[in-house]
């Protein structure tokens, strides 16, 4: 052995006799200043400490964390001037192909795994969840005909079931397992009946994957058609009578990299029941503007689809529709305009006859509801005016219109007649959500969705005409919702601006008197609402003592569209910044103490707090940056990324291009901070926001010196972006997250 390489070893064995302080050995904190420790066959060596003002049982402290090694490109970008260092490029291969990311990917997996099973509490922590998990929960029912489909799952089933109930009171009957394989072979993702109730439509989710594969079942029988419709993704199923149905689809990506490849050209398309994919009939594509996306909607009256089209994630859509009541000739489908061009939100509420409303921001940020005329020359005439609180959605159920409200944080459902003349309100509780409101016109009855951060889902039915609710499924769960305390509270953010938060905890927990170990979550993207919905993991945080707190920064949907503005593009600093303000808060409140405050978000979330802690490592002890989006300079060149431009800004324009660079997670890790305790999540088939996010940002923050304390990946198999994953996974993975966040924030593992 050389003598060189002799010495290097001895500091690395030194190291990790040490343990518990780098800076106590010169040569242990020289090696990891220069770049991630020293690299002893092929692994680089990083110790981990407990900090000193969390009483972590010993179990944390590791004698040494050996990351896998991560080599280095040149490969370096010059954009606008500046030249900027991309070295782990080669980790956008793909990992079900690339032998080398395959290799790393496996290596970082099974070194987090051996510390995430060590930790205190790990076993308690499943087993607690397992608990919570265990309880009947229902989907809302779609009527169709004489029947009733819903999703069920008794507990701990991989995969909800669906469900078809004949008439109200009727027998149930499974119509669909995807449990009969054994691992929930697949998840239902989109389902849709026929108007008639005779067929019903549903897209098969696999692997975690968002590319969808939609089949069809007859209702009566239970019999699966052997219709087969690929490369369907964000996709809605609009019934043609029950002959067909219309639905969007991509082309097939070339090559064979489908979780990278970025998506192009999506279409509307009809399927015929019992033809083959390829007798399938075009009825709209804009092949001039590839980007552009396109859904179809079919009026509860089967009078008109309604076809709408995005050019990115902004609240714009253009309206073209078909007259379902002209027959076609040689399948052509004769479009007509009816908004152009993309620059106002239109959202249909539904039609009778020749009579549409749409929810629109045209003319009213906060939206007001319009009725179009199709008889006559179409024009939009007012039906209820802009508001104070904004109008998120609409229905029309029997001969009344269900408006929801949200106002301040707050949702209300606005019941009226077809000319707006209120009827009454259906006020929601403030620390709660009800969403749903399904139905169609001459329906007795609505059902809706009620849900809290100490509910969990319950199903109402709503009589249109005698205005009695009635549950129609409710959960049992095995703790009492009484037993914690849910508050809404504000707090001042950097600039002056009063941001709402949500503090959740034991109502025996006196926050006045004691500090506990806090987790903070947040989003803050693309004007979507975190709205207060039950999750056994934050349950399971909850009864071990700790505080969950949400906070409604900028950029989400939660104070209305200018909430979001205030978030976006050049403003995306806001969103950090009330981030960064909320856990400062949550310390000066005395809620939480240095050393027991953990961030997590996911998606947009994730990005925000990676960005967060490159600007304040010091704020939070722990971190689970969740599936997030950490290459802000080539998000767009994989999937569905091109169309985040609307929010995060377009790299290739020079003043977009310096903002992100200024934030962007992987390219602003700081040298020499003090990191926090940080595992980041992601699935293998997330082809939404590709893994290669999650790998690039490992990669640089084991390479960089960035603190003791350990920073692991976590992959998890035929896993996506989140939706669709089986009950084993969720609890597997709530299990390891919260064994992290809580030995790093002094939070006791459940009672055994």
């Amino acid at each position: 052995m050389m003598q060189r390489e002799w010495k290097r070893l001895k500091r690395v064995l030194l190291c990790g006799m040490v343990g518990l302080a780098w800076q106590a050995v010169p040569a242990c904190a020289k090696d990891a200043a220069s770049g991630g420790g020293a690299a002893v066959d092929g692994v680089e060596t990083l110790a981990t400490h407990v900090p000193a003002t969390n009483a972590s049982p010993p179990a944390l402290a590791m004698p040494a964390v050996r990351y896998p090694f991560a080599h280095r490109d040149s490969i370096a970008d010059r954009a606008f001037g500046e030249v900027v260092a991309d070295p782990w490029r080669w980790l956008e291969g793909d990992l079900h192909s690339d032998h080398a990311v395959a290799d790393w990917v496996s290596r970082e997996d099974a070194l987090s795994r051996g510390y995430l099973d060590s930790l205190p509490g790990h076993d308690r922590f499943a087993h607690a969840l397992r608990t919570l998990y265990d309880f009947e929960r229902y989907s809302l029912p779609k009527k169709a005909g004489h029947r009733y489909f819903f999703l069920r799952n008794s507990g701990l089933l991989n995969q909800s079931v669906l469900t078809v109930r004949d008439g109200l009171n009727g027998r149930d009957r499974v119509l669909l397992d995807p449990n009969r394989g054994g691992q929930g072979d697949y998840a239902l993702d989109i389902w849709a009946p026929s108007r008639s109730g005779h067929y019903l439509a549903y897209g098969e989710q696999r692997g975690g994957s968002d590319w969808r594969t939609i089949r069809v079942i007859d209702a009566g029988s239970g019999v699966v058609l052997d219709d087969r419709l690929e490369w369907a993704n964000d996709t809605m199923i609009g019934w043609v009578g029950d002959s067909g149905f219309l639905y969007s689809r991509y082309p097939e990506p070339r090559g064979a990299d489908t979780l990278h490849a970025p998506l192009h050209d999506k279409a509307v398309w009809f399927h015929r029941i019992g033809t083959a994919q390829d007798a399938d009939e075009q009825v709209y594509a804009t092949p001039d503007h590839p980007a552009w996306g396109h859904k179809a909607q079919v009026t509860s009256d089967g009078r008109w689809a309604v076809i709408m089209t995005e050019a990115g994630t902004a609240p714009q859509r253009a309206i073209h529709l078909v007259d379902l009541g002209v027959p076609r000739r040689a399948g052509r489908w004769p479009v007509l305009t009816l908004v152009e061009p993309i620059n106002h939100d239109w959202k249909l509420v539904d039609g009778l006859g020749n009579r549409l409303w749409f929810v629109t921001n045209d003319g009213a940020p906060n939206y007001r509801l319009v009725q179009i005329d199709l008889g006559v020359r179409p024009r939009a005439r007012v039906v209820i005016g802009e508001q104070r609180g904004m109008l998120e959605a609409g229905r029309i159920v029997g001969d009344r219109l269900i408006l929801s409200y949200l106002d301040a944080g707050q949702r209300v459902a606005v019941v009226t007649d077809l000319q707006g003349r209120p009827a009454h309100a259906i006020t929601i509780a403030a620390n709660g959500a009800a969403t749903g409101f399904n139905g169609r016109p001459g329906d007795p009855e609505t059902f809706y969705q009620f849900s809290s951060y100490n509910q969990p889902p319950a199903i109402y039915r709503l009589d249109l005409r005698s205005g009695q609710v009635t549950p129609f499924a409710q959960a049992s769960v095995p703790f009492d919702p009484a037993d914690f305390v849910i508050e809404d509270r504000q707090y001042r953010s950097h600039d002056g601006t009063m941001v709402p938060i949500t503090i959740v905890r034991k109502r025996t927990l006196v926050l006045s008197r004691t500090a506990a170990p806090t987790l903070l979550y947040g989003y803050g993207g693309f004007d979507i609402a975190l709205n207060p919905g039950y999750s056994p993991w934050r349950m399971a945080w909850l009864e071990a003592g700790g505080v969950f707190a949400v906070a409604a920064v900028r950029g989400g949907g939660e104070l209305g569209p200018a909430w979001y503005q205030a978030g976006r593009g050049a403003n995306k600093q806001n969103s950090f910044d009330d981030f960064i303000a909320a856990g400062e808060w949550l310390l000066e409140a005395g809620i939480a103490r240095r050393g027991s405050l953990a961030a997590q978000g996911g998606s947009n979330g994730g990005m925000m707090v990676a960005a967060v802690i490159n600007q304040r490592p010091d704020l939070f002890v722990a971190a689970n940056p969740d599936v997030g989006v950490m290459d802000m300079l080539r998000f767009d060149r994989f999937t569905q990324g091109r169309a985040w431009i609307d929010d995060y800004g377009d790299p290739a324009r020079e003043a977009d291009w310096r903002t992100l660079r200024a934030y962007s997670p992987y390219h602003n890790i700081r040298t020499g901070a003090d990191y926090p305790a940080i595992l980041v999540t992601t699935g293998d088939s997330d082809d939404r926001v590709v893994p290669a996010h999650s790998f690039k940002y490992v990669a640089a923050l084991q390479a960089n010196a960035t603190g003791d304390r350990p920073h692991l990946l976590r992959v998890e198999s035929d896993a996506g972006h989140g939706a669709g994953k089986p009950v084993d996974k969720l609890i597997a993975g709530g299990t390891d997250v919260l064994a992290f966040l809580a030995a790093w924030t002094g939070l006791p593992p459940p009672p055994p």
